[in-house]
Parts: structure tokens; C-alpha cells; sequence
């Protein structure tokens, strides 16, 4: 998922346990911190599994507002329950895994177990309260499997078609034939996913509103808008439109310290990687055809910067403009656009220090 869907609304009270929680394919390792006690049980990764953590945890008159639980993204395996525990009105966090890892080398951490992991999830969370995660909508988590199968089958076909090149290469008719064949289901099969695709994002309000705005931001196709909508989710819950830029991972990166590190200013790519990738496409047409993002690419080529730096500035000014659009419930608007928004070269050239919700930052496939 996008994994991560809102940031808290209002301030909860402070937790006094703490519940760190490794998610395996089979098991959930689990450290529960109640002032300096820390006890260790381990279920199974599955429905029956979450309905007795939460039992474990009610045993000793825990209720979901006295407890936090912290856990990394580990994409499907940590969803279910990271889902679960959300709707039952527990308070649970999920978090990008390079966040633990840095918080456990300051620890000088030395072992390397599933009970040690879920400690050390259990005191990440108590020395850093990370944001409460919130499930996406169900029509959200619907539309997400959609495009992830969807570009899993696109993967498949391009797979065939290289295949395909490669007998056609070595003259062989027999293996072209099953290849073909293969190919024209495949092509049928993605056709066919795509107008459910779209059949889902009409039958449901709170995606067909957002996905008429998205498509009037030129540059975005519906194959873009689908995947805009499945991975950020509603875009309300990130602060700014910076957040959003991490959340995807297109936002400028800095590399300079003193007099000898003067490194090139680079996207972080500490984001969400499928996104980050579905903006690529997007980018490149917007420069043609999206006519603040068109400007802004002959300002930054008469400053001299390379074509790549050029598409990543237009994939983060689509980011922003997607923010825009959706923030204000208003379609794009080039006119107006213009006075209202910064040129973004100037945060590719340079990079202003931000504050960025540590939230765009965790994200539901890891790094």
C-alpha cells in the first residue's frame, strides 16, 4: 500500500505500553514494553493470530487507547494486520524499515533476531511516537490490487515479447507459436483488467471525483491517475505538498559538507518506488504538452542542466500540481497556476531545509 494513509487528526493520549511487533510470512514476533518490563509472545501470522495478540494485550486490562504498536512495512505480510488492528481501533504504526535500522545502529545494536527486532521495535516506538497509520478506504485497497496486477501482467507481456525477438531471431517457429499465443492472452487479459480498472474508479465517488481532476493536469493519462490514487491514497493527510514529493521520492537531495564534499544535487528516491516510476512517463509528456512544466524546461535547459534533471524537477512539479488539484478541489488551471505556484528549478538547484512529516517517509513496500 500505499500503504500509509493518514496522519493523526487530533492529539491522542500518551501511550504507557508499547508494543513492538516482527512481522514474518508465518509469525508475528511480539515485545511488549510496559515501563522497564518487557514480555515476548509469539502467533501466528494470520486472522486467528491477530484475534489473540489483541486477547494477549486485554489480559492485562490494556485497552487500544493505552497501547501503541509499532511495526515495520514489509508489504503484504504486515498489511493484513496492520488493517486489522486499525479497524478494531488500535493505534499502530507503520514505518519505513531504514528508520528502525538507523535508530538501531545508534543503539550500536549487535543481534540480529526476530525477538530482538521486536524489542527493538517495541523501544523505537517509545522514544519516537511515529505517526498513527491509518487504513486506506476498502475502494482504495481495491483499486491497489487492480494496478499491481495490472503491471504485473504488462511485466509478463514485455517479458514475452522479448521472448518473442528472440525466436523470431533464431528462426524458431515452434517456439514463436506458443510465444504468440501466449502474448495475444496476455494482451487480451491486460485490456480487459484495465477497463475494470476504470469500471472501479467510476463505480466509486470517492475516486471518481479525484480521478476527473487528476486527468486534467496534462501529462496524466488514466494508467498514471490510476496509480496516483492507489499508491499516495488521499493526499489530505499529508501536510504539504512537500510531503507528498517525499512520499513518492522525487524530492531534491543534497550532498555538500565543507569544502571537499560538493556533490550533485540528486532525487532522493526515498520514497515510493512504484510511484516515483509511474511519474517517469508522465514527466516526459508534460514537458511537451503541460505548459508550466513546458516553461520550466527551456528556463532549466538555458541554465545548462542535464535532460534527467530536467524530467525528475517535472516529476516533482507534477507532484505538486497533483497536490494542488486535489487539496483545492479545483481542476488544473494553467493561469492560475502561475501565480500562485514557485518555479521549481529554483528546488532543484537549491535545496531549502524542510520539515517534512516523518509519514511521507514510510510507505507500504519498504524502501
Amino acid at each position: 500500500m500505499n500503504g500509509n494513509e493518514a496522519c493523526q487528526t487530533a492529539i491522542e493520549p500518551a501511550a504507557s505500553v508499547f508494543v513492538g511487533i516482527d512481522v514474518s510470512k508465518l509469525k508475528l514476533d511480539i515485545a511488549r514494553q510496559r515501563l522497564s518490563k518487557v514480555r515476548n509472545k509469539v502467533f501466528s501470522n494470520d486472522r486467528t493470530g491477530f484475534r489473540a495478540l489483541a486477547a494477549w494485550l486485554s489480559e492485562d486490562n490494556i485497552t487500544p487507547t493505552q497501547a501503541h504498536l509499532c511495526m515495520e512495512a514489509t508489504g503484504p505480510y504486515s498489511e493484513a494486520l496492520a488493517v486489522w488492528l486499525s479497524d478494531e481501533g488500535w493505534r499502530v504504526s507503520v514505518v519505513n524499515p531504514a528508520r528502525v535500522k538507523g535508530f538501531a545502529q545508534s543503539e550500536l545494536a549487535r543481534n540480529k533476531t526476530d525477538k530482538a527486532d521486536a524489542a527493538l521495535l517495541a523501544r523505537f516506538c517509545a522514544a519516537l511516537t511515529p505517526e498513527r497509520w491509518v487504513a486506506p478506504s476498502p475502494a482504495v485497497r481495491q483499486l491497489r490490487s487492480l494496478v499491481e496486477r495490472l503491471q504485473a501482467l504488462k511485466d509478463m507481456h514485455q517479458q514475452e515479447m522479448n521472448r518473442l525477438e528472440a525466436a523470431n531471431a533464431s528462426d524458431d517457429q515452434l517456439a514463436k507459436v506458443y510465444i504468440a499465443e501466449h502474448v495475444s492472452y496476455l494482451e487480451a487479459a491486460i485490456k480487459r483488467l484495465q477497463s475494470d480498472i476504470d469500471d472501479h474508479i467510476g463505480g466509486q465517488p470517492e475516486l471518481s471525483v479525484d480521478a476527473k481532476l487528476l486527468t486534467s493536469i496534462p501529462g496524466l493519462g488514466s494508467v498514471t491517475v490510476a496509480k496516483v490514487l492507489a499508491y499516495a491514497g488521499n493526499v489530505s493527510r499529508f501536510d504539504n505538498a512537500k510531503a507528498l514529493s517525499a512520499f513518492a521520492g522525487v524530492c531534491p537531495q543534497q550532498r555538500q559538507s565543507g569544502t571537499s564534499v560538493k556533490g550533485r544535487t540528486l532525487v532522493s528516491k526515498r520514497g515510493h518506488a512504484d510511484l516515483r516510476k509511474a511519474l517517469y512517463m508522465p514527466g516526459m509528456v508534460a514537458i511537451k504538452h503541460n505548459p508550466l512544466i513546458k516553461d520550466m524546461a527551456h528556463r532549466l535547459k538555458a541554465k545548462g542542466m542535464v535532460p534527467k534533471a530536467i524530467i525528475s524537477a517535472a516529476m516533482h512539479k507534477l507532484v505538486h500540481l497533483i497536490y494542488g488539484v486535489l487539496k483545492t478541489r479545483q481542476p488544473f488551471d494553467a493561469n492560475w497556476a502561475k501565480k500562485v505556484t514557485e518555479v521549481i528549478e529554483t528546488a532543484v538547484s537549491v535545496v531549502v531545509p524542510v520539515k517534512v512529516n516523518m509519514l511521507a517517509l514510510d510507505f507500504q513496500d519498504g524502501i
